[in-house]
């Protein structure tokens, strides 16, 4: 039986139906495929540490004298400043390194006697690392002057150059995140892709190990330490 005109067109819609919908489906396979490959990723961390030496030292110093007419301990408090600039002075700190921070009296009655006590307050502050440890190893000799260092009287080591290594590190430990990922590709049977997101850590700036004593405030030699997040696209 011969096919009239308007089954012919209706066949032949059909047909291109049927290839469109072929044709669309395996556009939408491999679009899901696509997409299936592209959030493929891993999230590591990378590590970089650096030694550095302080590049500022502050010493907050307090001393006080005491007796029992305010002359009288005012005189000692003068001598104690003197002898503590004498001391800065014979190991080659210039006079602007030393400050004064503050002073504060005191006064009590005992049994009718009246106890004055002045306390005095200087700040040593200098880059001469060195100059600063030598400051240190031999404060006793300020005892000797008769200049007596009252409690929490100790030497700060600031490293203040952070944003000079922060850079590098940062290359660094993102260098490091993606050994960490090649390794993870490398046992999955994969290869690592481009960068898909990353966050930079906290860097931290500790005492060296098995260096300084209460904290990395009491040693000029410290390690500065950054561990940044990388998360990165599987091939």
């Amino acid at each position: 039986m011969a096919m009239d005109l308007r089954d012919k067109v209706l066949l032949g819609c059909a047909g291109l139906l049927a290839v469109g919908l072929v044709s669309g489906g395996y556009l939408l396979g491999d679009g899901l495929k696509r997409a299936k490959a592209a959030d493929r990723s891993v999230t590591v961390r990378g590590l970089a540490e650096k030694d550095v030496t302080a590049d500022l030292a502050t010493w907050s110093i307090s001393y006080s004298a005491t007796g029992f007419d305010l002359p009288t301990v005012r005189a000692d408090i003068d001598a104690n400043t003197r002898e503590l600039r004498a001391y800065f002075t014979s190991l080659g700190f210039k006079p602007a390194e030393l400050t004064p921070t503050g002073a504060g009296v005191s006064q009590y009655y005992n049994n009718g006697v009246n106890n004055i006590t002045i306390t005095q307050r200087m700040l040593l502050r200098t880059t001469d690392i060195a100059r600063a440890q030598k400051a240190v190893a031999q404060q006793f000799d300020l005892v000797r002057r008769g200049v007596t260092l009252q409690e929490g009287s100790g030497m700060r080591y600031s490293f203040t150059k952070l944003n000079d290594v922060k850079p590098d590190m940062v290359a660094a430990a993102t260098k490091d995140a993606r050994a960490a990922a090649e390794q993870f590709a490398q046992d999955s049977g994969t290869s690592v892709g481009g960068i898909k997101s990353a966050t930079q850590g906290y860097f931290s700036i500790d005492a060296r190990d098995g260096e300084g004593g209460d904290g990395a405030s009491d040693t000029p030699y410290k390690k500065v330490r950054v561990v940044t997040t990388v998360d990165f696209y599987l091939n």
